[in-house]
């Protein structure tokens, strides 16, 4: 038992968590910070790194892991202890302080208050099971991208039509010597934006066709290719296959915690509060009552804002629901950056 007592555990080191552990430094909070992977970041570092993203506000547009390291970078303004590689297994408020007790495989923890940024959860790839797929995995057939440069000038075929197969042909396309996409229907379930982009690139774009298997020599040389209504294949040589058809999601330990779940989402009042005294939820996490479930960053550092405030006010009944505004704070670690460097 670590006997020391935080003021807030946050469980989850992703935008949402590395946000929240900014702002919980504003308020002079002591924060503990648990995250099951390895490094920071969560999605943004393990699924598309490499990826833009241009809903974020102040970047017109900015690599997933510049952002994460901008977001790493603010929340280790005040001291924060980070726990990577180590996840929460079990969470319950003890009797007689009301104390909630983290556990994990090093140790239990003591905080006075929770706030779980636990994204979607444990999630990986949903993985085609056609032949040699399998076999080629790691071999040319990709489920994530984790460096650009992997594909420069490959031939590359991309599986999907979804948001992450578009937006992935359309960043390759000036990386790779060819780009073929494929989907099994006629058309696309992506942003509506980046399906016109698509219609204007130069990837050579196959609808109403699927992947019937994986062919190569120690590694991938060729994609058989199939009408979704007729018999008929053909074979495409290619250097590369990136498939996305989708991630599996999983809360793991989180649904046995006692908190109120719909479906694989947290249960929140407008105060991010959940039916646990102390404990809050921010982020893709979370189903807040009488409001619709937008997955965006942006509206992850908003309930993290949110859920920080509320659970400075449960610990210290008479703190300042809202602290002011940041201008006004001095003594910040980091010198602000002139704009046009």
């Amino acid at each position: 038992m670590n006997e020391r007592v935080y003021d807030v555990a946050i469980i989850g080191a992703g935008p949402t968590g590395l946000y929240a552990t900014f702002y919980a430094g504003m308020r002079d909070l002591r924060v503990i910070v648990f995250e099951a992977l390895e490094r920071p970041g969560g999605q943004l570092s393990a699924l598309y790194p490499e990826k833009y993203i241009y809903d974020v506000g102040g970047f017109p547009a900015i690599l997933a892991r510049d952002l994460v390291q901008h977001l790493w970078k603010q929340a280790r303004q005040f001291d924060a202890e980070f726990h990577f590689d180590e996840a929460v297994e079990g969470l319950e408020v003890e009797p007689e302080t009301e104390h909630k007790l983290l556990r994990t495989r090093l140790g239990t923890y003591r905080a006075k208050a929770v706030i779980i940024c636990a994204g979607v959860g444990a999630f990986e790839p949903n993985r085609l099971r056609v032949p040699g797929a399998a076999e080629y995995e790691g071999k040319g057939v990709h489920y994530i991208v984790r460096d650009k440069e992997a594909f420069l000038g490959r031939r590359l075929l991309v599986v999907g039509g979804g948001d992450t197969a578009v937006d992935w042909a359309l960043e390759l396309q000036n990386w790779a010597r060819e780009i073929t996409l494929i989907h099994r229907y006629d058309h696309f379930e992506a942003h509506e934006r980046s399906v016109l982009a698509l219609a204007k690139s130069r990837v050579s774009v196959i609808t109403n066709h699927v992947l019937r298997a994986v062919l190569g020599n120690e590694h991938v040389e060729a994609a058989v290719i199939g009408h979704t209504e007729t018999d008929d294949e053909h074979r495409l040589p290619v250097d590369d296959i990136l498939i996305c058809i989708g991630f599996r999601s999983n809360i793991g330990p989180i649904q046995n915690w006692g908190l109120d779940l719909h479906k694989r989402a947290i249960r929140t009042d407008g105060h991010m509060a959940t039916n646990l005294p102390g404990v809050f939820a921010a982020g893709d996490i979370t189903q807040p009552e009488g409001a619709p479930k937008i997955n965006l960053i942006a509206t992850g550092f908003a309930q993290a804002a949110i859920a920080v405030s509320v659970a400075n006010r449960y610990i210290y009944p008479k703190a300042r629901l809202f602290p002011g505004h940041s201008s006004k704070r001095k003594g910040m670690r980091y010198a602000p950056v002139p704009l046009g460097h």
